[in-house]
């Protein structure tokens, strides 16, 4: 045994991928609801306000699901948090559908799908990324690693809007049929993700020790002493800290501040000549936008070795572009415009989810990587925020001077991150 050599055994390359479909199932429920808004005001009569109103109140309950999944999945294990989130983003799909009979379950259906969104994707993202290096993966970098959960989840973005828009325009009660695909990719994620193991290192560390010691886990867990080997949470470092608030935190509002700008707000202010095939066009938008975050991840491996803030730089400047163009767009009532600057504010997304999730992975020791990243999705998800202060701020200016005042914004956040990146860097 001892001229054996160490690694991952051969089944346990492909742990990060049972766990994967988590973030897809998580990503589906998000987008579901968006492609529909369109569906929910000429179906159920509700305002623009309303509906985009019930877009943020997501974020009202995935703020919490990050902030308390982090350190949950630190203390608990990422799985037991991972499949808990997992089980209250069914329950909210569920009460969404409910909708149609009962309009008030709409907000508490929004709302449960926000804390189970936010818990799966503090837990989901780290689990991901430890399943991916050794000693259960191969993956070349911890970087890598981290930008997997990024990919993932911008395939259950891009599916779930589109598959929802489609059963919406064709099927029989659209607001009902159209969340019945969640369902069974959230029963069929959990199936497949249940042998995948956990990879904390408390949970692990106390796993080891109970083998060798014969007494409980869980028990060892509660009773380790502070000279034990399994390390208590520290704060992160404060250089770590200075960096994660100096490059990360002015960059992840955009992470989703462009792309729900383009599949919640841009759709409503270019269908006017759609009649008809306002759902499906929102759908497309939806698959547009987070499929093209997917196709340039290669592009974000390669700026990452660059610079360490050049995928950053990229993504604001995509996303400064898309909003220009969405205001070209907006002003013409041109569709088709309008899903060029969905791919373009599509591209920003991905490149900047790439970039915080690589940041975070290389910041954060590994007992407080769950907690890092929670910051960092909470961050993110405040752009979930923006449809709802694009549509407040309509009663006082056209939609394209707020679109372009939007892309001023941008290029200043990509201005300071440059400048703090390289001053950092000499």
């Amino acid at each position: 045994m001892s001229g054996t050599s160490a690694g991952p055994a051969p089944s346990a390359h492909r742990h990060w991928l049972r766990a994967g479909w988590l973030m897809t199932a998580s990503g589906w429920s998000a987008n579901q609801f968006s492609s529909l808004l369109g569906a929910y005001r000429t179906d159920l009569g509700l305002t623009t306000a309303t509906t985009t109103a019930l877009f943020a109140v997501y974020v009202l309950g995935l703020i919490p699901g990050l902030l308390l999944g982090g350190p949950l999945a630190d203390r608990r294990g990422r799985r037991p948090v991972v499949f808990t989130a997992l089980a209250v983003s069914v329950l909210a799909t569920c009460l969404l559908m409910a909708g149609p009979a009962a309009t008030w379950a709409l907000w508490p259906g929004r709302f449960l799908t926000g804390l189970g969104a936010g818990a799966l994707l503090t837990a989901g993202s780290v689990w991901i990324k430890e399943l991916s290096t050794p000693p259960y993966g191969t993956a070349a970098t911890p970087g890598a690693a981290a930008r997997r959960a990024g990919l993932f989840l911008s395939a259950g973005f891009a599916s779930g809007g589109l598959a929802a828009a489609l059963i919406a325009q064709w099927a029989p009660h659209p607001m009902i049929t159209a969340y019945l695909p969640h369902l069974a990719l959230a029963a069929a994620a959990a199936r497949f993700a249940a042998h995948a193991p956990e990879t904390s290192p408390v949970r692990t560390a106390a796993a080891a020790s109970a083998r060798t010691t014969g007494e409980p886990a869980a028990a060892r867990i509660a009773t380790t002493p502070a000279s034990a080997p399994v390390p208590a949470p520290a704060p992160v470092s404060g250089g770590s800290a200075t960096a994660f608030r100096r490059l990360v935190v002015p960059v992840a509002p955009w992470v989703f501040a462009a792309p729900t700008i383009a599949f919640a707000t841009l759709p409503g202010l270019v269908n006017a000549h759609l009649d008809g095939w306002q759902t499906v066009y929102a759908g497309v938008a939806t698959a547009v936008t987070p499929g093209a975050g997917l196709l340039v991840a290669p592009l974000a491996r390669r700026l990452a070795a660059r610079h360490r803030i050049a995928t950053a730089a990229a993504g604001l400047a995509a996303i400064a572009l898309g909003l220009l163009v969405a205001a070209l767009a907006v002003a013409h009532t041109q569709p088709a415009v309008a899903l060029a600057a969905a791919a373009l504010l599509g591209a920003g997304y991905g490149l900047c989810v790439a970039y915080g999730l690589t940041e975070v992975a290389a910041l954060a020791p590994a007992h407080r990587l769950a907690r890092l990243t929670a910051r960092f999705w909470a961050l993110c998800y405040l752009g979930f925020i923006t449809p709802y202060a694009i549509t407040l701020l309509t009663h006082a200016f056209p939609p394209p001077a707020i679109l372009i005042g939007a892309a001023a914004l941008a290029v200043l956040t990509l201005a300071t991150v440059t400048y703090r990146g390289t001053r950092d860097s000499l």
